[in-house]
């Protein structure tokens, strides 16, 4: 797996809920995120409803060194929040911390390994 820099930070950004185990859910993907890739500086957020903020989120990934800060979407299909609201919010941290980069993936969109996943849902389904 590619290594990245010990200055990226890696913001996982989900939509938030109000549910608090769905809201778990998303720090339980930046634990395996960074035990997969041995990326150190991972952080989540919520777009609305929970925190932390994508906002925190950022503070803390460049509190730890981050230079550069990943906003990685969590989210199927580009929208209103993957196309507007989380870019704002990117360059408004930009502007506020001097020397930061923060850029923004694409959704997660359609991919073989998401079939994958659907595919097993099917079958646990099945065995229950």
């Amino acid at each position: 797996m590619h290594k990245l820099g010990s200055d990226t930070g890696i913001v996982i950004v989900d939509h938030g809920s109000r549910r608090a185990e769905a809201n778990a859910m998303l720090k339980r993907v930046a634990k395996l995120y960074a035990a997969e890739t041995g990326v150190s500086n991972v952080c989540y957020a919520h777009m609305e409803l929970a925190g932390p903020s994508i906002e925190q989120a950022i503070a803390q990934c460049i509190e730890a060194g981050a230079k550069t800060v990943v906003l990685s979407l969590f989210l199927l299909s580009p929208g209103r929040h993957s196309k507007e609201d989380i870019p704002r919010l990117a360059a408004e941290a930009e502007a506020h911390h001097e020397g930061v980069r923060v850029l923004v993936s694409a959704p997660m969109g359609v991919d073989e390994k998401l079939v994958v996943v659907l595919h097993n849902r099917v079958l646990e389904t099945l065995e229950e």
